[in-house]
């Protein structure tokens, strides 16, 4: 009985924590997504994912800000026995969602046609969280600017505080 309480108690919670999450702008469009930059594997922003086998990065020139609010960068995971990915990424402050616009396995990019998920949701999203929450948002808004973004990306962990 009392796993039961508990149980409904946090499927209230998230449903109330997915409710602030709501799209304040139902006349919201998305802009059209550049094509994805090349993929790099230098000059990348390391992200600490805890756990994680493997070591992702930002790459800084990739990094944009549209006019609908989007932050896009490109992601780059690397595995212990060196194989690489790159994932082209967008975050949505506003809704807490992220959305996969194309996937490298280093052989040129592919379009999944992936939708907009929440980034709570989703386990394999862990980078894009830790980017939503170190650099690309402040609060339901995104930062400043691609630059502001990448400056804070850059900063060291101790000095970042939680935007998310």
């Amino acid at each position: 009985m009392h796993l039961e309480r508990l149980a409904l108690a946090l499927m209230l919670a998230a449903s109330a924590a997915h409710a602030q999450l709501a799209d304040t702008n139902p006349d919201w469009k998305e802009s059209e997504a550049p094509a994805p930059p090349a993929l790099r594997t230098t000059g990348l922003i390391p992200l600490e994912i805890p756990g994680s086998q493997l070591r992702f990065g930002v790459d800084p020139a990739s990094v944009s800000l549209a006019g609908d609010g989007v932050v896009r960068y490109v992601v780059v995971a690397a595995g212990s026995g060196g194989a690489v990915n790159g994932l082209y990424e967008g975050i949505r402050c506003s809704t807490g969602e992220y959305k996969v616009y194309a996937r490298n396995a280093g052989s040129g990019w592919s379009m999944p046609g992936s939708d907009w998920r929440l980034l709570h949701d989703e386990p394999r999203s862990r980078h894009s969280l830790l980017v939503a929450r170190t650099g690309a948002c402040i609060g339901r808004g995104p930062n400043r600017s691609a630059a502001q973004i990448v400056r804070d990306l850059r900063a060291p962990a101790d000095q970042r505080f939680e935007r998310y």
